[in-house]
């Protein structure tokens, strides 16, 4: 059994993650026992709901405890400080999206991860939902990408890191479609409503709509030589469970599907784009 621990507990993946495994038993070999909460009662109700045995009062007090780790904050900036002790102790570790708040913080730790021999990795659930991952494949046939255009929810006030804190999702998968060539970014402002246009080395040019005004779905157009392809990213009945298969099969084989591109690419555009909002100009990925 891989005992798991959990830093962070006001973001509701914490408990839908411990659910999947503790209490719906959808991924077997694994099991959270351990637990971090931003405050007492964070802490007690998502160890209640999730069925969390144990409560610890710093994440380093999960060292010797647990076998693998995750770190699960609203805002960004939280994440890899909280998990250092963790990866000093060569403890595997998914950081949740975004992996981190700043480019620079993000190599750092990433090039220790790699110094000490730990497996770490990060995505946002997005690109592992069964409508994306045929998306991927489909886009195949047309060619080279010359355009995506993607729509999600988006509050670029959020006080959970901005752009950062729901951008995540289109940018994790826009970056993939783009095959991770993204160079400049540039956000366009609106009242409530926003546009994103991101530049490719290829010549791509792409844009993404960040809608926090009502409710709307993830859709994503691909437009390529060849001919385009419209999906919107619809949820597996599971949000969670293609995610949660992905890190607990790099907890237990040492070995991720991801690179540390995939990881730091979408951080890089959203710091882009975040630095774009304040300066209100074209910014160098």
């Amino acid at each position: 059994m891989i005992r798991i621990g959990i830093v962070g507990a006001e973001n509701s993946h914490t408990v839908a993650i411990a659910k999947t495994i503790n209490l719906q038993k959808l991924v077997p070999g694994f099991r959270v026992v351990s637990l971090w909460g931003e405050t007492s009662k964070l802490a007690g109700e998502a160890a209640e709901a999730g069925q969390i045995p144990t409560i610890v009062k710093r994440p380093e007090d999960m060292i010797g405890t647990v076998d693998a780790a995750l770190v699960d904050h609203r805002h960004p900036k939280y994440h890899l400080p909280a998990v250092r002790p963790l990866l000093e102790a060569k403890i595997p570790l998914f950081v949740d999206k975004p992996f981190c708040y700043r480019l620079r913080e993000g190599k750092a730790f990433l090039a220790r991860a790699h110094q000490l021999g730990v497996p770490v990795c990060s995505f946002s659930v997005l690109p592992k939902q069964a409508s994306f991952v045929a998306l991927q494949k489909e886009i195949k046939a047309l060619g080279r990408i010359l355009s995506v255009v993607s729509t999600g929810p988006c509050d670029i006030r959020s006080q959970y890191g901005g752009v950062f804190f729901y951008g995540i999702h289109q940018v994790d998968m826009v970056v993939r479609l783009l095959g991770q060539d993204v160079t400049h970014a540039v956000v366009n402002l609106g009242q409530k409503n926003h546009t994103a246009t991101l530049f490719s080395a290829s010549g791509a040019i792409s844009t993404m709509n960040l809608i926090s005004e009502g409710p709307v779905d993830f859709h994503v157009s691909v437009i390529g030589e060849k001919g385009r392809i419209d999906r919107t990213i619809t949820r597996d009945s599971n949000t969670y469970l293609a995610g949660i298969k992905s890190f607990c099969r790099m907890f237990k084989t040492g070995k991720t599907d991801e690179s540390d591109t995939t990881i730091l690419m979408p951080v890089a555009v959203l710091e882009a784009l975040e630095k774009s909002i304040q300066q209100k100009k074209k910014i160098k990925v």
